[in-house]
């Protein structure tokens, strides 16, 4: 009743929300509804100097127990068998289950490729397994008694260079594999064949230590004399291409027969026994030296994949090329002016707090849109930026050219992960090698075998007529960072000239 005394209906809950009618009718309701609360990103768990303490902490650790982490890039021509031998390896180390290996040699018979059901457990991809030839990079984790070894399966076809690029940037060790059939390890070897081409790549991009393994010695009865041949054959041009022959090593293995993997006394290899009882694959693997990490360095990790997560953010794999990171940092990705947070990292398969220099991580990362991430890029700490660079002087060698290099040459730079297309805009001299003095200055062209100073500038390229400025690209000084100081340069198809960066100029 009112205040005039008029009784009032009583009044009516209302039974639907209006807001619900209009979300209903324009079919809204469910994506409003199930939203997903913002997940706070982690913090991160402590200081940075204290950070560097527990890193060191732990590689001394390491060093004491003798569990040290390294990573080899198994390279060689195309169908030498480098994806078998590390299938087959996997398979004896325990790595790939007896399940797998028959699933992937039902497989691989079904389409009449069961040559290739080793090579299974480490080439993933349909239009792989269908070739038969890797295209990209594999990455694999096993372990022998003192190492901790990250596996970086390269591909051999000259196609796929930039690929094999890619991978090698991100090794501390090269495992060559080289066919013993005969007339197959001369086409490798041979000018064109990726022998050659491979190993100045992994010695140009820091590799110092590289072990051999003759395979496929089976198919030729196991002959000592065609062992020894290829081993002189390519004594020579390891000393050749700056490969130390204490830091050089060879094995005779057959992946197919799984000889001489893990040891010589294998029940199929007596053969092999008549005339060889030294060490085998394993044993080599096991006694290879990991590199020294610089983890006071400043942060900088170039990103060789992206990954699209379903959940949230974005992951981003690469190698620590100095400093450590650790959940919960903030990251700067260069180029651009993109920041994001790690959410979480994973070393050998496993989620860990913090990852040093030297190791090939994961990166799961948030508050950034994937769309900002380029492989290529180097993600670094904010307070420390990568330079970026679009003209800088490097002291290069030249490879084993018929068309000599002149000023105003076209040519594709190699970085890591990031290829992009430059001009030789200044030959400055051509120098010794061995004492760096200049033996000519201002040369009108180089020639195959000279050590010389250039200046190298991007390239403009043209967008639908329009020409584009390119952008800056991150690259440090070798005396900065030995791992960001590195170059690769090619021309036509061809890898021409390796060399480091000296000086930065714009």
């Amino acid at each position: 009743m009112d205040s005039i005394g008029i009784k009032l209906p009583p009044s009516r809950k209302q039974t639907t929300d209006q807001q619900d009618i209009d979300l209903s009718g324009l079919n809204l309701k469910d994506k409003f509804m199930n939203v997903e609360p913002v997940e706070e990103p982690p913090k991160m768990s402590m200081a940075k100097e204290k950070l560097l303490e527990e890193a060191r902490r732990v590689l001394d650790a390491e060093d004491k127990s003798g569990k040290k982490a390294i990573s080899i890039v198994v390279i060689g021509h195309v169908d030498a068998g480098k994806s078998t031998l590390m299938g087959r390896l996997l398979y004896e180390l325990g790595r790939l289950d007896e399940k797998t290996r028959r699933a992937n040699e039902r497989a691989s018979e079904k389409i009449g490729k069961s040559s290739f059901s080793w090579a299974w457990g480490l080439d993933g991809t349909v239009e792989e397994r269908e070739r038969g030839i890797t295209m990209d990079i594999a990455l694999e984790t096993l372990e022998t008694p003192h190492r901790q070894i990250t596996v970086l399966d390269a591909p051999g076809h000259k196609d796929f260079i930039p690929n094999m690029i890619s991978g090698a940037s991100q090794a501390d060790c090269a495992l060559l594999v080289v066919d013993a059939t005969t007339g197959e390890f001369e086409s490798g070897f041979q000018r064109g064949g990726q022998t050659r081409e491979h190993l100045l790549l992994v010695r140009s991009l820091g590799v110092s230590q590289v072990v051999v393994a003759i395979n496929k010695l089976d198919q030729v009865d196991w002959s000592q004399s065609r062992y020894k041949e290829i081993c002189a054959e390519l004594r020579p041009f390891l000393t050749q291409s700056g490969f130390q022959p204490q830091k050089t090593s060879f094995v005779p293995v057959s992946a197919m027969q799984g000889v001489n993997l893990t040891s010589v006394n294998d029940a199929g290899a007596s053969s092999l026994r008549q005339w060889y009882s030294g060490p085998s694959l394993v044993d080599l693997l096991d006694k290879l030296i990991p590199p020294i990490r610089d983890i006071s360095a400043p942060l900088r990790i170039p990103i060789s994949n992206v990954y699209r997560r379903q959940s949230s953010g974005a992951a981003v794999s690469g190698r620590l090329c100095g400093g450590v990171v650790q959940v919960g940092e903030k990251l700067r990705v260069l180029p651009g002016d993109e920041t994001a947070i790690v959410k979480s990292i994973e070393l050998d398969e496993a989620y860990v707090p913090w990852a040093a220099s030297g190791s090939n991580v994961t990166l799961n990362l948030t508050a950034i849109d994937p769309v900002n991430l380029g492989i290529g890029s180097v993600l670094c700490a904010p307070t420390d930026l990568v330079p970026l660079a679009t003209l800088f002087t490097a002291r290069i060698i030249v490879f084993d050219i018929e068309i000599p290099i002149t000023a105003g040459a076209s040519m594709e730079l190699f970085h890591h992960s990031r290829d992009v297309p430059v001009t030789a805009v200044k030959l400055i001299s051509i120098i010794d090698r061995a004492s760096g003095k200049v033996l000519k200055a201002n040369p009108r062209v180089l020639t195959k075998g000279v050590s010389a100073e250039v200046r190298i500038a991007l390239r403009n390229i043209q967008v639908a007529g329009a020409p584009q400025v390119s952008r800056g690209i991150p690259l440090e000084t070798f005396t900065s960072n030995k791992d960001m100081g590195r170059i690769l340069i090619r021309r036509g198809g061809e890898t021409i000239a390796a060399g480091v960066i000296l000086e930065i100029n714009g």
